[in-house]
């Protein structure tokens, strides 16, 4: 499953990040690597940008980067 597919309320477990390339080494100097929990807090109307947290920082992606990102999901909305 990818970032981009989890619901606003919705966390996750980064299990992968792919791609090459500066955007690739930006993802992972924000600190979205192997093991860091990821919570979607809130999706454009159109699902573009993806506003999530992580490590206690508040982040905006694109759906295409977010697409970059594998994910474990670990809890839905409202639990």
């Amino acid at each position: 499953m990818f970032l981009y597919e989890l619901q606003p309320g919705e966390s996750g477990t980064v299990t992968n990040v792919s791609g090459s390339g500066e955007l690739t080494f930006r993802l992972l100097e924000m600190g979205i690597i192997r093991g860091t929990k990821i919570t979607v807090d809130r999706l454009a109307p159109l699902g573009d940008p993806i506003v999530i947290s992580v490590q206690g920082f508040i982040l905006s992606l694109r759906k295409t980067e977010a697409a970059m990102i594998s994910v474990k999901p670990t809890s839905k909305k409202g639990q």
